[in-house]
């Protein structure tokens, strides 16, 4: 707790401390991170302003051919099977509610993330993510960046399975700190903690790093 408590002080003095902005639509969230799933964020909000132009409401998207769906959102790849889940989704929620909402910011946590796991191409990041930026739940989500930054800095184990990433630093995030911390463990693992050649030499958490791979060039140390 204590080391996770200087590294998130350490990203907060280098980035500051971003403010979670309150309520979202539960169901936009999740299409949109159903969308962003194996892509990079620009592409996947254009697949998202692509699917609500051509498709304006939701029970028009459910009503459109699949084929239709994919074409339309087609920039962030994988197109047919995002259509598929996407079109499923919106079925499920119009069983289930009577209409295209999703009430999950009212239910528990656990309850609710039970519900959103339950349904197809939707894991425990997909509703981390959703409860988290919808709800402002206290939920980590855990992406490859958080991932390998955690494993460097020995906050999880090496090797550590996405969904066992979860529980870990889900147990250990202080309440109040999951959104502040998700973002700036991203930010670093993009600007500094990259996959292949990290700027160790530039990077504020050196002293909590265990990571033992020096990078030529790069690291001012190598480390244990």
């Amino acid at each position: 707790m204590d080391k996770l408590l200087r590294i998130a002080e350490t990203l907060e003095a280098l980035y500051g401390v971003p403010e979670w902005p309150g309520p979202r639509d539960p169901l936009e969230v999740l299409v949109r991170t159903v969308l962003s799933q194996n892509t990079n964020d620009r592409n996947s909000a254009r697949a998202y302003s692509n699917l609500k132009k051509r498709f304006p409401t939701w029970e028009k998207v459910l009503g459109a051919p699949t084929e239709e769906v994919a074409e339309a959102i087609k920039v962030g790849g994988l197109s047919g099977l995002k259509a598929e889940r996407i079109k499923g989704i919106l079925r499920w929620t119009r069983e289930r509610f009577g209409g295209f909402f999703l009430p999950i910011c009212d239910m528990d946590t656990r309850e609710a993330m039970e519900l959103l796991c339950g349904l197809k191409g939707v894991g425990v990041k997909t509703a981390s993510v959703v409860l988290l930026f919808a709800c402002g739940k206290e939920v980590f989500p855990v992406d490859t960046h958080i991932r390998r930054v955690s494993e460097r800095l020995g906050l999880i184990p090496p090797g550590t399975s996405l969904e066992e990433a979860h529980r870990l630093l889900g147990e250990s995030v202080p309440e109040g700190m999951a959104y502040p911390l998700h973002l700036n463990l991203i930010r670093f693992g993009r600007e500094i903690c990259h996959a292949l050649r990290p700027e160790c030499g530039r990077c504020p958490l050196k002293e909590e790093c265990v990571w033992d791979v020096k990078v030529p060039g790069s690291c001012q140390r190598a480390h244990p």
